[in-house]
């Protein structure tokens, strides 16, 4: 039997993209083929496998159990093929691109990239900001950092961070009130806050009530960058994480008066499909992510796990 018989390879390839984009005719534009192409070449693989992939409806296509048991199998192995030709190319102007929650890469990542492209200036970096997660079957990312529980199926997930929160605010407003001497005199203050409960689980921990709090609320709607505005120009007390604003509370802008404070659940994660744990890019960014932030977590006594 022909090896082409036993592996149909380019049948494969245009099944996985119809698959992709659960259509036939953005196939036949990705592949650079004719519809009429890329049915063929469906049909071939559903006569060598002995089972119907698609359900053909009118204007849409429905991956069949046979075909949804296929696909991330199909994925997984392209993937490897691709990793397996990047890596003997060793091309010389490769581009890692980075999907990350908007307040990990404006607050720390943009920050510190210039390192890592001093230390591979073959790699050519492109970071994108965004809330929602990334979908690496639809997507161009490389890897993501992501906020959550995790872990994630079929992705190599690797913990980086797990932030504490503390209120923090400037010093002005701090001395509108005699000073922060004690909790109780944040109940005197205006909060900036999205009213996700944060502010119980401190005062809790403080052995005070948050509910006797009745100044007026700034709602800025979780954001870091409106919140940390917001405290500097003075219009409340934010409840944030002290790893994200080291300049600000070094040079003085602003002020942490406790050491109190509470841990989150939610940790940042490294995450990327399991099939490219060996790129030598992606291998190349997670040492340097991981050595980088190390001594920053220790010297603030955070943990990643």
């Amino acid at each position: 039997m022909k090896l082409s018989r036993q592996f149909p390879l380019n049948a494969l390839r245009v099944f996985e993209a119809a698959a992709r984009h659960m259509s036939f005719t953005k196939a036949a534009e990705e592949l650079g083929m004719t519809q009429t192409a890329v049915s063929y070449q469906v049909k071939l693989l559903e006569d060598n496998i002995g089972e119907p992939l698609f359900l053909r409806k009118p204007r849409q296509i429905v991956l069949t159990e046979t075909a949804e048991r296929m696909l991330p199998k199909v994925t997984d192995a392209f993937a490897v093929l691709r990793e397996a030709i990047a890596t003997a190319r060793q091309d010389a102007d490769e581009i890692l691109e980075i999907h990350s929650t908007p307040t990990f890469a404006s607050h720390w990542l943009a920050r510190h990239l210039g390192a890592f492209q001093l230390a591979h200036p073959n790699i050519a970096v492109r970071l994108l900001r965004g809330s929602v997660l990334t979908d690496f079957n639809r997507e161009s990312a490389d890897l993501a950092i992501r906020i959550g529980r995790g872990p994630w199926p079929g992705l190599a997930v690797h913990p980086l961070l797990r932030l504490s929160y503390s209120p923090i605010l400037s010093p002005r407003l701090a001395e509108s009130v005699g000073g922060i001497k004690e909790p109780a005199d944040l109940l005197k203050l205006p909060w900036i806050t999205d009213d996700d409960g944060r502010w119980t689980y401190w005062f809790t921990l403080a052995g005070l009530d948050a509910a006797e709090h009745t100044a007026r609320t700034f709602d800025a709607g979780g954001v870091l960058d409106l919140e940390t505005g917001a405290a500097m120009a003075s219009h409340g007390v934010a409840m944030l994480s002290p790893f994200f604003l080291q300049d600000e509370l070094a040079s003085g802008r602003l002020i942490q008066p406790f050491e109190l404070s509470w841990l989150d659940d939610n940790r940042y994660w490294l995450v990327y499909p399991e099939s490219r744990r060996n790129l030598p890019k992606i291998r190349k960014f997670r040492e340097w992510l991981e050595t980088t932030l190390a001594p920053e977590r220790a010297a603030m006594g955070l943990e990643a796990q």
